[in-house]
């Protein structure tokens, strides 16, 4: 049983009692390889972001850095720029053998809306303890845009797993020889490498630049937003553009990628010294993600770029990030993609699902 655990032993540790949902689980919430966490009923608006820290509780942590609570039964707006914790729906009482990792959905990560979990006695975000008994936090800080939020909505999700199954550099390129997980020569080093698409196929579009001065974005609304409201498009004609620092942008990979129905992968940060750049790596890749077991033909990675103190020339083809595959304990009842409303299956250049598709 080493491994990260599928959604069928999920629904097994919400029955247990290791994980508490209160209200009970809604449908759609167990992922083929985590769980959606649910915003619970108020936030506080804090003076800067935090880590309980050893033998502390965030509840204590909120008594000294709290400003004001905000009700969020009819819903509230989280202003840009500011910082937010919200208590969860789902609390957590895992055995000993089991840890857990959460990360910001995917079209919580293309909103960059920076969501991170918390929990008591946490000296890490998003990295829980094996056997943490305890409530789960997310810490919310809208960055590009503000956005309204109401009680039950989905913003991150975490993934539980048994022991060691982070694979090799080695096992990765056994993998990649029995299964092809990108279409094209695989570049394996610490994990699979992706790099940036900066020549098209057809047209010069090449990316999304997130707007300065918005409205407010409902999260509840789906295939609502005009783009070009809260976007500028970037286009390049020689292959490459110029990042500008503080800007927030959407980029896309060249590699289409595939992860196999027993394997699950995560987005991981790539050297800081490429250049004055990071991306984004708020990113679960599910198990069929991509794959032709799921319908899939290949999936390219979505990058949520953002760019540092300096201008950063960026090039088509450039090694910007990395994903790290993993073991799953079990092959999971439901595949990303095969039956499930899986927004992003098959997908390239693509905003969050609450833009129109032009």
């Amino acid at each position: 049983m080493t491994g990260v655990l599928p959604s069928q032993t999920i629904d097994a540790m919400l029955t247990s009692g290791e994980i508490i949902a209160n209200p009970a689980p809604v449908e759609g919430q167990v992922q083929p390889a985590s769980l959606d966490l649910r915003l619970g009923t108020v936030a506080y608006r804090v003076r800067a972001s935090f880590l309980s820290g050893a033998g502390r509780t965030v509840a204590e942590r909120l008594d000294e850095f709290e400003m004001h609570q905000i009700d969020l039964t009819d819903g509230a707006v989280l202003e840009k720029g500011c910082v937010y914790v919200v208590p969860l729906m789902e609390s957590l009482a895992l055995p000993e053998d089991v840890n857990a990792v959460a990360n910001a959905k995917s079209s919580t990560g293309r909103l960059d809306l920076l969501t991170r979990t918390i929990t008591d006695g946490g000296t890490e975000f998003d990295r829980i303890q094996s056997g943490y008994t305890g409530p789960l936090y997310a810490e919310i800080c809208p960055r590009s845009f503000s956005v309204l939020v109401r009680p039950g909505m989905r913003l991150n999700q975490i993934r539980f797993r048994k022991g060691q199954s982070v694979l090799s550099d080695a096992d990765l390129s056994v993998l990649h020889d029995r299964s092809p997980l990108v279409d094209g020569e695989a570049v394996i080093d610490d994990g699979l490498g992706f790099s940036v698409d900066l020549k098209p196929a057809s047209g010069t579009l090449v990316g999304y630049r997130a707007k300065p001065h918005t409205g407010v974005i409902d999260l509840d609304n789906i295939n609502h937003y005009d783009p070009a409201e809260y976007w500028e498009e970037v286009r390049s004609h020689d292959g490459q553009i110029i990042l500008d620092p503080g800007a927030f942008y959407i980029l896309v990979s060249r590699e289409a990628v595939h992860i196999p129905p027993a394997y699950a992968a995560e987005m991981a940060p790539y050297l800081a010294m490429v250049g004055e750049f990071r991306v984004h790596y708020a990113g679960f890749f599910d198990p069929g993600f991509g794959h032709d077991a799921a319908g899939g033909t290949g999936s390219r990675g979505v990058l949520e770029v953002r760019c540092h103190e300096a201008p950063f020339v960026l090039e088509h083809g450039q090694v910007v990030g990395r994903l790290v595959y993993e073991r799953m304990a079990d092959v999971p009842e439901q595949l990303y993609g095969a039956g499930i409303a899986s927004n992003y299956q098959g997908q390239g250049l693509k905003l969050s699902k609450h833009f129109k598709t032009p």
